[in-house]
């Protein structure tokens, strides 16, 4: 059968360093940092990290109270930045409730303040008379799709990916599918996650999260750096719309790039432990599915999270696939590490490099950890005409997941 074209109509971001995708390319183009110092960290006894990337505050109240009722943080994140997405891409109302409209939105876990909330109650004496009945709603897995479809009426196929610090890329590349398949013409595709105090914990008792910067938060994580200490967690939420070609020209949209190619494979050597070889067959996987070559690649978004094996396991992957040629950099040293938000963030950002012949360095990358591959590790922030970019997203448990983005060509 023939597959369909698929495109990027529309962007939705709540990010670190601000509400929207337009605050979100914003920041990094103007070097901004979006980590701090965040005292509430402290509660937690034995936590050594400090430091991490939140969304500043944000009003509930712009969601119907019918609706907000039964989100958490990152279902709310989640559905503003849908509605960011739709409206970029000038969607009408009688499309998003047609049922050609349909979403791919994952998270982590379910909002793990609304878990607080409820044994902080519940373990006081076994009692269930006080909990509210909306709260099981905010701690589903699927909590950020089902919320998001009920908001905007979405009537299409609905999926809720949860593979960690994968999903964002999953997502996208699930919707891409999907419409390349003709199952659906539209989907919102992304991943949100809320920042809790023992996400950083998890982290932390794995020796992952840095805490040597606790009192120099602008100037960790340190992707791919010698001097690194690991990841800082942060929280957010990206959201794509995807479209078949034939849509977005029907309706006389604005293509933002094009999804060419997709690839996510599992990892079976070690649960916690990244091999480069299953990153290269990953990253080689997503490249026969656009139909391309390595030569033909012209920049890589890398996951680099700052950890010591993550961040070597992927350059000795990029390198042994690619050589030292394509531009390699990190958006982690300006976001922090959104986790299931992380790659959707980052993919928004990449295309808004294509988009302005720009490519973004590695943030807070001074001195080049000599034990990752010699690829071409972006420092300084260089103007290039690129056409076809890679965007990493990996995962603890051996989750793998590239996509294939393009500029659009008729």
């Amino acid at each position: 059968m023939s597959l369909k074209r698929v495109v990027v109509t529309g962007v939705g971001a709540m990010s670190p360093l601000g509400h929207g995708a337009s605050e979100l390319m914003a920041g990094l183009l103007q070097d901004r940092s979006g980590i701090s110092r965040v005292e509430e960290l402290r509660k937690v006894q034995g936590l050594r990290s400090l430091v991490a990337g939140l969304v500043p505050p944000v009003d509930p109240k712009l969601i119907d109270r019918k609706f907000r009722r039964s989100m958490s943080p990152m279902s709310i994140y989640a559905t503003l930045a849908s509605h960011e997405a739709l409206a970029q891409a000038g969607v009408p109302e009688e499309t998003i409730s047609g049922g050609r409209l349909g979403l791919c939105i994952g998270s982590t876990i379910g909002s793990p303040f609304t878990y607080e909330e409820f044994f902080s109650d519940y373990l006081k004496d076994f009692s269930l008379e006080r909990i509210k009945s909306t709260m099981f709603f905010k701690i589903m897995s699927h909590s950020c799709a089902s919320n998001v479809a009920q908001a905007l009426g979405v009537k299409g196929r609905i999926m809720a990916p949860a593979a960690a610090c994968a999903t964002g890329v999953q997502t996208v590349g699930l919707g891409f599918e999907a419409i390349a398949l003709g199952k659906q013409d539209m989907m919102l595709c992304g991943g949100a996650d809320e920042l809790h105090p023992l996400t950083v914990a998890t982290f932390d008792i794995i020796s992952a999260a840095s805490f040597r910067y606790n009192d120099q938060p602008a100037s960790t994580p340190r992707p791919f750096d010698k001097d690194r200490d690991g990841t800082v967690c942060s929280e957010g939420c990206g959201i794509l719309l995807l479209e078949s070609l034939d849509s977005a020209l029907a309706r006389g949209a604005r293509i933002l790039g094009e999804i060419v190619g997709f690839a996510t494979t599992s990892d079976p050597t070690n649960i916690s432990n990244p091999d480069p070889a299953a990153i290269a067959a990953c990253m080689r996987t997503a490249l026969e599915d656009a139909g391309l070559r390595p030569e033909q690649v012209d920049y890589i978004n890398a996951h680099a999270t700052a950890t010591e094996l993550g961040d070597i396991a992927e350059s000795v992957a990029i390198h042994d696939l690619f050589g030292p040629r394509v531009p390699v950099s990190s958006l982690k040293g300006f976001l922090g590490h959104a986790l299931a938000a992380s790659g959707a963030i980052e993919l928004i950002a990449t295309l808004g490099m294509l988009e302005r012949n720009l490519l973004l360095p590695t943030r807070n990358l001074e001195t080049i950890d000599p034990r990752c591959a010699p690829v071409n590790f972006l420092r300084e922030r260089t103007e290039v005409a690129a056409d076809v970019a890679v965007k990493n997203n990996f995962a603890l448990g051996g989750v793998n997941a590239s996509l294939i983005v393009r500029r659009f060509h008729d």
